[in-house]
């Protein structure tokens, strides 16, 4: 059978999914960045610009056999893409893997390595001369970033607000309370059942006293972060599926991770509406079975390989490249991690070994960023 496969978007889910299909289908990734940004390591970029260039990896060496094309998918129908250039790539298998949106800077708009590089050298520099840091929101992304402040500027006040209750819900209690003793030991303040009343008056990641309502009464920073709010885009599903999305944007797909009603349409990564977190790490784990998947098709098999989520929620969050907090899942149950075992995983490389040699490049840790 006809062996092209279309995968529309080239971050953790994309990239991976190409790699492993390079050598046994005609691969077509579509992306208009010109590099794989490594999102996870922004928190520490901001705070240590010389890890900004570690989070674009170029995609050039990614694949073998198949083909990067630059380009935005503006329409997508179960047999191909059209491009924003008017472009049609016909498929005989589609992967729709196009991420969601964040924002800036942990997760950078634009299509340029060298503009994002130096968006976050800018914010850098923004930060380095603000004493007073709020950050608003107290999931991962503002945690990991009010431990790289942090660990690089101990004296800086960091604030961070969040309307929940308690940190972290749903994982064990060991591992909220470590969080917390953690955190107080850095001397990060959190203020738990707080919202901002209103937007400060500046910029995110720009620097300029000011004061702020809130719901415990006016907070007083120099700069402040926004580390909430995903969002994701899939208008460009067009015809036959376009009734695959949810009224909220997601993908409906089955345990298969095939588009519902399309067996040779597959949804990989935040896109799917699936009851699970929008990680890197699910992401790849879909990435795996929709690989395997449609080699099974390749090979006149059935596809057999399934994804259901995990019923215990897994995270690793470094609080700088010693700390943070753990958990994954098991048969037996929730495994909580030690800051050691935290380090090891993730906090002291990002994962930058990993992309590195997924992307065929080199990427050693200078003593200065180690």
């Amino acid at each position: 059978m006809s062996r092209t496969v279309a995968i529309i978007g080239g971050g953790y889910g994309g990239a991976a999914a190409a790699k492993a299909l390079d050598r046994d289908a005609d691969v077509v990734l579509i992306e208009p960045k010109d590099a794989f940004v490594q999102n996870a390591v922004a928190m520490r970029a901001l705070a240590r610009p010389e890890w900004a260039e570690k989070m674009f990896f170029p995609y050039d060496r990614l694949l073998e056999r198949g083909r990067v094309v630059r380009g935005r998918a503006v329409s997508v129908d179960s047999r191909g893409v059209v491009l924003a250039s008017g472009e049609r790539i016909e498929a005989d298998f589609i992967v729709l893997a196009t991420g969601s949106r964040y924002p800036s800077p942990f997760k950078l708009e634009g299509e340029l390595a060298s503009e994002g590089l130096e968006r976050v050298r800018g914010v850098h520099g923004e930060l380095a001369r603000a004493g007073r840091v709020l950050i608003a929101g107290a999931g991962p992304v503002g945690l990991e970033l009010a431990g790289e402040i942090k660990e690089v500027w101990p004296d800086k006040r960091v604030t961070i607000v969040d309307p929940g209750a308690e940190l972290l819900p749903g994982f064990e209690a060991e591992v909220r309370a470590e969080l917390a003793r953690q955190l107080d030991g850095l001397g990060v303040e959190v203020l738990l059942g707080t919202a901002l009343t209103a937007p400060p008056p500046v910029e995110p990641g720009r620097a300029g006293a000011f004061t702020v309502a809130s719901t415990s009464g006016e907070l007083a920073a120099d700069i402040w972060f926004r580390a909430y709010g995903v969002r994701v885009d899939t208008s460009y599903l067009t015809g036959d599926l376009a009734g695959a999305r949810t009224p909220e944007g997601y993908v409906r797909v089955t345990e298969t991770l095939n588009v519902e009603g399309h067996e040779h349409v597959y949804a990989i990564g935040d896109i799917t509406a699936l009851p699970e977190a929008k990680m890197a790490g699910n992401a790849m784990s879909h990435a795996e079975v929709v690989a395997a998947n449609i080699l099974a098709e390749l090979r006149g098999e059935r596809p057999s390989a399934v994804h259901r989520p995990s019923p215990l929620p897994f995270v690793l969050l470094p609080l700088g490249p010693g700390g943070g907090v753990g958990q994954l899942p098991s048969p037996e149950g929730p495994i909580v991690l030690t800051a050691d075992a935290v380090a090891d995983y993730k906090g002291r490389d990002l994962f930058t070994g990993r992309f590195a040699e997924l992307f065929g490049i080199v990427c050693e840790l200078s003593p200065a960023a180690a």
